[in-house]
């Protein structure tokens, strides 16, 4: 069928990327669903610094490549051995496949699928396949041929009007739950959130400091308040930190003001993705406390922290990527939180764009100034 997507043609571009221009927004052909697949009407999806990561050439990536990976949609054909999802089911869209059977999927969330990343790394499906391929050499690159394969992003590519994904790369939620919810439960809350519920798993009454408030910290933020802890939130953007105190936060502060204050914690989130927000993370976590990464820096980054202090204080550094989530098993507390009023998710989007303004949408998400950009596609019917 033929669909229309934003494509990155290549990794590594300058910014302002509403300049250099890496995607191209067009028509794509794709195949149908082949067995265990199911093919999904995309209604919403999420912009991510995960996504600029493979802009700006931090993650490196197969392209062209098709990206977007927190999105939802609805389901409106399955493949063969798929008979749990009717058509008309909404689903949540996760970037990380899980198959229940590997070495990884057998630690209950905290390590990755094997299978899942081996498949993200190569921007196939978790089959192995490639379901995308150019129309035409009109798509902007002259290398461009009719027929040539344009790689899957994290088994998702939600930045277009239709995918095909692997069923166990969906989370089906009821009609009641809407679409743009949808898509932030599928990264933005299951990495946030689970950085509380699952690794940091802060006690009753504890505590918590996100450092780091964009859409990932601020879900984080909204989970923790959610759960009856007192948060602090801890960002360099005065708009954020005012947003965090309307959300729940007992105190915002700069990261300067946050160590002048002498506040610590024994649950201490990073969501920034830099090393110096992981040291300032570091810094703020109480003696026998726990420091939990979500972040993703650039490869080459690096933070200095005292390994005394590891030992003297008996603190512990956990890395969590995808909020240590088991998908299925999460998302359905999420939106009993939200379904009970308890979790404003609503308060996450910044702002909603076309398709076609995707470029100009990375260089606010890198200006810093944004939570979740959320694409929004018109449902045809």
């Amino acid at each position: 069928m033929r669909i229309t997507g934003a494509v990155l043609e290549r990794s590594g571009a300058s910014a302002p990327f509403a300049q250099s221009r890496p995607f191209t927004v067009g028509a794509l052909e794709l195949d149908p669903p082949g067995p265990g697949e199911l093919l999904v009407r995309i209604e919403a999806a999420g912009i991510c610094h995960s996504d600029l990561s493979v802009v700006d050439g931090n993650r490196v990536r197969p392209t062209p490549m098709l990206l977007g990976h927190e999105a939802s949609g609805i389901v409106e054909q399955v493949g063969d051995g798929v008979d749990d999802l009717p058509i008309g089911t909404r689903v949540v869209m996760t970037f990380l496949p899980r198959c229940g059977a590997c070495a990884g999927c057998r630690t209950d969330g905290r390590l990755p699928c094997e299978v899942g990343s081996a498949a993200n790394g190569a921007g196939t499906l978790v089959g192995g396949g490639i379901r995308l391929h150019r129309v035409s050499t009109a798509t902007g690159s002259p290398a461009a041929t009719a027929g040539e394969p344009v790689h899957h992003h994290l088994g998702v590519s939600g930045f277009a009007t239709h995918a095909v994904v692997s069923r166990i790369s969906v989370v089906p939620v009821d009609a009641g739950v809407p679409a743009e919810i949808a898509a932030l439960l599928g990264c933005a809350v299951l990495t946030g959130g689970g950085a509380v519920i699952n690794a940091g798993c802060p006690a009753p009454g504890d505590r918590v400091i996100v450092v780091g408030l964009g859409g990932v910290g601020m879900a984080a933020l909204l989970v923790a308040v959610a759960l009856g802890h007192e948060v602090v939130g801890v960002d360099a953007v005065d708009s954020k930190l005012a947003t965090a105190r309307e959300l729940g936060a007992s105190v915002a502060l700069s990261p300067a003001d946050a160590a002048e204050a002498g506040l610590t914690a024994p649950v201490v989130i990073e969501a920034a993705g830099s090393a110096r927000a992981f040291e300032t993370a570091f810094a703020l976590t109480a003696p026998g406390g726990t420091t939990v990464t979500v972040g993703l820096p650039a490869p080459d980054a690096r933070a200095r922290i005292s390994p005394l202090t590891l030992t003297a204080e008996a603190r512990t550094v956990i890395g969590s990527y995808l909020g240590s989530a088991v998908p299925a098993r999460d998302i359905p507390r999420y939106v009993e939180l939200w379904r009970a009023g308890r979790l404003p998710l609503e308060r996450l989007v910044s702002s909603r764009i076309r398709l076609d303004e995707i470029d100009a949408a990375m260089d606010r998400l890198a200006g810093g100034g944004e939570l979740r950009q959320l694409i929004t596609f018109d449902d045809p019917s």
